[in-house]
């Protein structure tokens, strides 16, 4: 597709995003204030039962088909020493994730979800059956020299995660999604999307990443504020700031957000490049921020106020900072339990209790 193409497809994903069904929020509303509790008592766990009824316009729709969506990406500012890991890992994660081996994969053996690994832009060849690729390019540019990516490249990522979205959805009957990413450097390009998009400075953006210490961490700050200053990113145009200080991974898990809500689905945002991506997404498609569900508060320390921007509230706060979807896919099963409420329990009418 040429640019202009890739834009146009940009404006219908976003225009195919409709609001929630009010009916079935007002529906689910009647339904958990007639159990056989007080009004509000099981506290987020209603929240998420009406979210779900207005995403999918049923009361207790069946969530069995989930799916984490790793996507895996590596960055060019990582030759600035900004992680305490060797940019060789994102292949080699990559590797683990399809043979089953990581936090991911165990995590979503428990919540009952299949996970996709898909190559948005390593910088390596990889081969295997179960690789989805994707691949735009191999890797993203040094962005303290020049744009992390092309315009056309970012529209491209987008649009290869929407389509994938899309067809587990349309063909394979997947309802719930998890945004799962791998990209060594991720947290440097998410902490830029945040300076420019999430109104916070680039001190309360950068955190710890995969553990570095305050001396690199105030590294990383210099090194974000010289990828932006170098950029002049136009925070009026996320799709500008994407590709000049965001990531390949980062720009598909956009997609798979906007794929999710275009297709009716529920998105459970996992940490803070995840919520990076959410914030993206929520800038291009406003609409698409009331399909998405907030799972875990990260340890890095610009996760709540970036969360807090999109209107996302966590459920859980386990001092995670691992990545890779474990979050999310926890998520899973406090939603399982709202939809089960909903389905299994008795209301005052039939269980013969007198109400208060």
């Amino acid at each position: 597709m040429s640019q202009q193409e890739l834009e146009q497809r940009i404006i219908e994903i976003t225009a195919s995003i409709s609001p929630l069904f009010s009916e079935s929020i007002e529906a689910a509303e009647q339904r958990l204030n007639s159990l056989t509790k007080p009004p509000g008592s099981l506290g987020k766990l209603e929240e998420i039962a009406r979210q779900v009824a207005g995403i999918t316009g049923e009361i207790a729709p069946d969530l069995a088909k989930r799916a984490v969506i790793v996507m895996a990406g590596d960055h060019g500012v990582c030759e600035e020493g900004i992680s305490a890991f060797p940019a060789e890992v994102t292949p080699q994660m990559v590797m683990n994730f399809l043979a089953g081996g990581a936090a991911v994969n165990v995590l979503a053996r428990g919540a009952g979800a299949d996970v996709f690994c898909v190559d948005m832009g390593v910088n390596a060849d990889l081969a295997h059956d179960s690789l989805i690729n994707c691949k735009t390019r191999k890797g993203t540019a040094n962005m303290t020299r020049e744009a992390a990516m092309a315009r056309e490249e970012a529209l491209a990522a987008i649009i290869g995660g929407y389509e994938l979205t899309e067809k587990l959805s349309r063909e394979q009957g997947y309802r719930m999604f998890a945004t799962g990413e791998m990209g060594i450097g991720n947290t440097t390009a998410s902490a830029a999307l945040c300076t420019v998009l999430g109104s916070m400075t680039p001190d309360e953006a950068v955190g710890l990443g995969t553990g570095i210490n305050e001396e690199r961490r105030k590294h990383k700050v210099d090194v974000v504020c010289r990828a932006i200053a170098c950029n002049t990113p136009d925070a009026r145009d996320p799709l500008d700031v994407l590709a000049k200080v965001g990531g390949l991974e980062i720009a598909g898990l956009v997609g798979v957000i906007l794929g999710a809500a275009a297709n009716r689905c529920l998105v459970v945002i996992d940490g803070f490049i995840s919520s990076a991506a959410a914030l993206v997404a929520a800038s291009i498609a406003p609409e698409a921020a009331a399909y998405m569900i907030g799972s875990h508060l990260s340890q890095e320390q610009g996760h709540r106020k970036l969360m807090e921007q999109i209107g996302l509230s966590p459920m859980i706060h386990l001092d995670m900072r691992l990545g890779e979807g474990t979050g999310a896919v926890l998520g899973f099963h406090f939603i399982d339990a709202a939809v089960r409420i909903m389905r299994e329990m008795a209301t005052f009418e039939s269980a013969g209790v007198s109400r208060g």
